[in-house]
Parts: structure tokens; C-alpha cells; sequence
């Protein structure tokens, strides 16, 4: 296994973790209910993916 030979200071550690970051989730509209959904996943308010119907959503009356 690697052994440092020198401790790493802040800045070089935190110059190192400048790409870990979260990120938002890409968003789509749903072409079936025009309701917003994550990217390449099943629509939660249709059930809908890709034009087919994926999951049987029950109807709900708010």
C-alpha cells in the first residue's frame, strides 16, 4: 500500500477535492402529462418512460 512520506497540506487537499461535489439531477418534461420528471427515468405522475406505459398509477383526486 502507499505510504506519504510528507503530510499534505489543507490546500493541496481541498485543490484535490474541488470536483466533489454534488450536482442537481438533470430534469425533463414528461411529453404525456407535461409534468416535470428526472432524466431516463419512469415519470412519477404518469408512470410513463420513453411513450410507454411502465408502472399503473392509480388515480388520486387532490
Amino acid at each position: 500500500m502507499a505510504h506519504p512520506k510528507r503530510r499534505q497540506s489543507k490546500t493541496r487537499t481541498l485543490k484535490r477535492r474541488t470536483h466533489d461535489k454534488a450536482v442537481a439531477p438533470t430534469l425533463a418534461i414528461c411529453p404525456n402529462c407535461n409534468g416535470w420528471h428526472i432524466y431516463h427515468t419512469v415519470c412519477p405522475t404518469c408512470g410513463y418512460y420513453r411513450g410507454k406505459l411502465a408502472i399503473v398509477k392509480d388515480e388520486v383526486a387532490e
